[in-house]
């Protein structure tokens, strides 16, 4: 038997309201209670949290791992190790590998590797094209019961409005979602920057800001008539958000998340060409920014996912229009997020609710909470210890920071996995 005993905590559990210090016991793996005066168990491991906050471990809705297929860019390994760095304890991979997780086999794969790391539960999201190849709909029955969680072709949009039709019956059919990249392809195919004139000056080729509102526009209708599930990831501009807004009032199945980048920055980060922000979606006007934070603040939005894209050196030294897409987020999710709370947008039970229990609502499954008998995935954090992001010194294989060089406040002091310390 295994016994844990967490003292002198603030406990944060978004999920019941919960905000009061106390302490917290687990045992083999399952919070057995929390309160205060809770007495000692014989053989306990005792940790003293200092009055630092603990709270559920963190459910990332959206990482790209790399494996299989680019493992020199992060492995499920690197990638574990740097979500348990974040305080990350489970975590929804992209299937948009080499080859695509469109096959049972695949699906099982990456859940047995996230098993093996001992640190994280890997979600693995199955191609809802095969191939994701935005063409023939994939085997959902057996791709679900190999483990799926719901269905995406990553970041990839589905520009066939016949296919996603098909995509969002289907899942419909199996009790499951789908997640659409909400970006219209001819419109961004080789764009570089948001469409305005900081793209212009710079000279590079834009993604309008229509591409990511007609998408989600269009796919709010195909919900309508399927009465599917969307759900449209890193929503980064007031007018897609506008949408899915008047979408939510008629009562539609249309959820949402952003990622840190698109309510932390704006289109200035990409300076002079610093191609570490060059993201998909690019980075918005401050206007759209701020959009953005008002969704967290109201409830339009669902989640705050890592985003997380890894890269390697050779993709990012390149002329900006050529340089890949994509950020590293996973140590950085909860510290970002936290920003909002300093800043006075958000109380900290708010942002800890999208980082933990709402995500875990919308994927139906049993994490994200501090509830008497729930797995014992937690966090131990301080909200106000400062740190600087330093691209090259960032836990895992991915240093693609839009981030470097940002000071934050808030640091994760301890990881634990089913009542196992991973970190820290």
């Amino acid at each position: 038997m295994s016994l844990l005993h967490i003292t002198n905590a603030r406990l944060l559990d978004p999920a019941s309201g919960l905000d009061a210090a106390g302490e917290l016991l687990v045992r083999d793996g399952i919070i057995l209670d929390h309160g205060t005066g809770l007495g000692r168990l014989d053989g306990a491991e005792v940790v003293d949290a200092g009055g630092a906050c603990l709270a559920p471990g963190l459910v990332d809705l959206r990482a790209a791992l790399g494996e299989p297929g680019a493992e020199h860019r992060e492995t499920i390994a690197s990638a574990a190790q740097a979500a348990a760095a974040g305080g990350i304890t489970t975590l929804c991979a992209l299937p948009d590998t080499d080859p695509p997780l469109d096959d049972a086999a695949l699906i099982q794969f990456v859940i047995r590797r996230g098993e093996a790391t001992g640190c994280v539960t890997i979600l693995p999201y199955a191609a809802a094209t095969a191939g994701c190849a935005g063409k023939e709909i994939a085997e959902y029955g057996l791709l679900e019961e190999a483990g799926a969680v719901a269905f995406t072709d990553g970041t990839r949009a589905i520009g066939n409005a016949r296919t996603m039709r098909l995509a969002l019956s289907y899942a419909r059919a199996f009790g499951s979602f789908v997640v659409q990249h909400p970006e219209e392809p001819s419109l961004a195919a080789g764009g570089a920057a948001t469409e305005g004139e900081r793209a212009t000056r710079m000279g590079l080729p834009g993604i309008p800001v229509a591409a990511e509102s007609m998408l989600v526009a269009r796919d709010i209708e195909l919900a309508k008539i399927t009465g599917g599930h969307v759900h449209f990831a890193h929503v980064s501009t007031a007018a897609a958000l506008a949408h899915i807004r008047a979408a939510r009032v008629l009562g539609l199945r249309v959820t949402c998340d952003t990622a840190p980048p698109y309510f932390d920055l704006n289109e200035t980060a990409i300076g002079e060409y610093r191609t570490y922000a060059k993201l998909s979606p690019p980075l918005r006007s401050d206007e759209d920014r701020l959009a953005v934070v008002a969704a967290l603040k109201d409830g339009t939005i669902d989640a705050i996912a890592s985003d997380h894209q890894p890269r390697d050196a050779d993709d990012k030294r390149l002329p900006f229009a050529q340089a890949e897409a994509g950020g590293a987020g996973l140590a950085t999710l909860l510290a970002v997020t936290l920003a909002r709370v300093h800043a006075g947008d958000l109380t900290l039970l708010q942002a800890l609710d999208l980082l933990t229990a709402r995500p875990a609502k919308l994927l139906g499954i049993e994490a994200g909470t501090l509830r008497k008998g729930a797995p014992a995935d937690l966090v131990l954090f301080h909200p106000e210890r400062g740190w600087r992001v330093e691209a090259g010194k960032l836990p895992g294989k991915a240093q693609n920071t839009p981030f470097d060089g940002r000071a934050l406040e808030g640091k994760v002091l301890g990881t634990w996995k089913a009542g196992r310390r991973v970190f820290g």
